[in-house]
């Protein structure tokens, strides 16, 4: 399995780790892949038939959706960052070298919920290596029975 701290130089290494992770969890994994400045959802503006970037590059981004719970999809995209949705809940912007050890702490049961009293809401805490945390805000609406379940 990718150790914590290797670099993922590309979309293609950063889908074959999560492959790897799926593995090891034992969870069903599907992967879709879109490939061009035409197909990748940042690329908008590239225009009909547009298939490079304008630095002639070939941009990646990849779709990988964890079966299982928590339900989990990933969103790699060309530019080094991912968006990695738990039950719901979007945490966008995460480093594509971070995606590894977010998933773990996920999977292995470190992830948890905190409550927040006054003003009341709930936040997706979501601990790394080198004392580091990821914290999402979770909207009531989207508390969902896996999330009710690691309220602290």
């Amino acid at each position: 399995m990718i150790g914590e701290m290797d670099h993922l130089p590309s979309t293609e290494a950063a889908v074959t780790a999560l492959r790897a992770l799926a593995e090891a969890y034992g969870r069903e994994i599907e992967v879709t892949h879109d490939i061009g400045a035409d197909q990748t959802s940042r690329r908008t503006a590239a225009g009909v038939g547009v298939t490079t970037d304008p630095d002639g590059s070939l941009p990646h981004e990849a779709h990988v959706e964890f079966g299982g719970l928590p339900r989990v999809r990933v969103r790699l995209y060309p530019e080094d960052d991912a968006l990695i949705d738990v039950e719901g809940v979007e945490c966008p912007d995460i480093p594509r070298d971070d995606v590894p050890a977010f998933l773990r702490s996920l999977f292995d049961g470190l992830a948890h919920v905190r409550a927040r009293r006054f003003p009341p809401g709930y936040f997706l805490v979501v601990p790394l290596p080198g004392d580091r945390t990821y914290k999402e805000f979770i909207p009531m609406v989207v508390l969902t029975p896996w999330l009710s379940g690691r309220v602290r």
